[in-house]
C-alpha cells in the first residue's frame, strides 16, 4: 500500500514505520494514525516480520496530536481522536512482535505517548520527552497517564504531567523514559543493532515474556504471575523449546524456527 504520512518497510524480518510529515514535526493528525494503523495490520498479517522500529526524523519523533486540527473539537470528536491514537499505543504495546522506538529529537504529547507504549526506547542527549497538554486545558489522551505511572511511579508521573517538564535524553534514561542512551547520531542504528539481538531469539518465547510482564505491570502482580504460569507451560509445546534445550545440552548453537 502506498502512503503519504508515513514510509513503511520490511526489511530483513524487521519493519520500519517512519513518520513523515517533516514540516509538522510528525505531528499526529488524523491521516497520519490512519497510516499508522494500516501499516500495523499489514504487519500483523506478515507473519516474517520478528521485529518493529518506529521512528521519525533528526529532529522529531514526533511532536503530538496536531492542535490546528484539535483546536476546537467538541467532546464527540475530541473521543474519536482518541480512540484512534489509543488503538494505535495498544497495539504497540500488545503485539506478540518486539517494537522499538527510535526517538530522536522531539517526542511530545501524542508522540512521547506512542514512544513509552513500545518496548524499547533509544535516544541520544537531544531526544526530549513532554506532555505538555496541561498547558493546553486538557490532559493527555492517549493513556499516557498511565504508561508513565508505571513508568516512573505517581510523584514524578505528576510532576511531569502538571507541570509539562521537559525531559532530556539523560535525564529520560535515568528514569526509564529511554532503554539505551547512545549518540544522537547513532539511534536508528542501534534501533537496528538491537533489532537483530532480538531476530536471532525465538519469537514465541518472546512474545509470551512481554505479554508476562505486560499483564503485572498493566494489571496486578498476581495477574502477572497467572499469566507467566500459563505461558510457560505452554511453550514447552513449541519447537524452539525442544530444539534450545537440546542445542545446550549438545553444546551447539540452537536453530530457531519460531513456532
Amino acid at each position: 500500500m502506498q502512503y503519504e504520512n508515513i514510509v513503511f518497510d520490511v526489511n530483513d524480518s524487521v519493519a520500519t514505520i517512519r513518520l513523515n510529515r517533516p514540516k509538522a514535526y510528525n505531528a499526529l493528525n488524523s491521516e497520519v494514525n490512519a497510516e499508522i494503523l494500516s501499516a500495523l495490520d499489514e504487519i500483523d498479517a506478515d507473519k516474517s516480520i520478528r521485529v518493529l522500529v518506529l521512528t521519525g526524523n533528526e529532529k522529531a519523533f514526533a511532536a503530538g496530536a496536531d492542535i490546528i486540527e484539535i483546536a476546537t473539537a467538541g467532546p464527540g470528536l475530541a473521543r474519536e481522536i482518541c480512540e484512534r491514537a489509543i488503538a494505535i499505543n495498544d497495539r504497540l504495546e500488545n503485539m506478540p512482535v518486539p517494537t522499538i522506538a527510535a526517538v530522536n529529537g522531539l517526542a511530545w504529547g501524542g508522540g512521547g505517548e506512542m514512544a513509552i507504549s513500545c518496548d524499547f526506547r533509544i535516544g541520544g542527549p537531544s531526544t526530549s520527552f513532554r506532555l505538555p497538554e496541561v498547558s493546553f486545558g486538557i490532559i493527555p489522551g492517549a493513556n499516557g497517564t498511565q504508561r508513565l505511572l508505571s513508568l516512573v511511579g505517581p510523584a514524578k508521573a505528576k510532576e511531569i504531567i502538571m507541570l509539562c517538564q521537559v525531559i532530556k535524553g539523560d535525564k529520560a534514561y535515568e528514569l526509564g523514559l529511554l532503554t539505551r542512551l547512545v549518540d544522537d547520531g547513532d539511534v536508528l542504528n542501534e534501533a537496528y543493532r538491537l533489532a537483530e539481538e532480538l531476530k536471532a531469539l525465538p519469537g514465541k518465547a518472546l512474545a509470551a515474556a512481554k505479554c508476562a510482564i505486560n499483564a503485572g505491570a498493566l494489571t496486578t502482580i498476581s495477574a502477572g504471575k497467572i499469566t507467566e504460569f500459563f505461558e510457560v507451560c505452554m511453550l514447552f509445546d513449541t519447537h524452539d523449546q525442544k530444539e534450545g534445550m537440546a542445542a545446550f545440552t549438545e553444546k551447539r548453537t540452537p536453530e530457531f524456527k519460531n513456532c
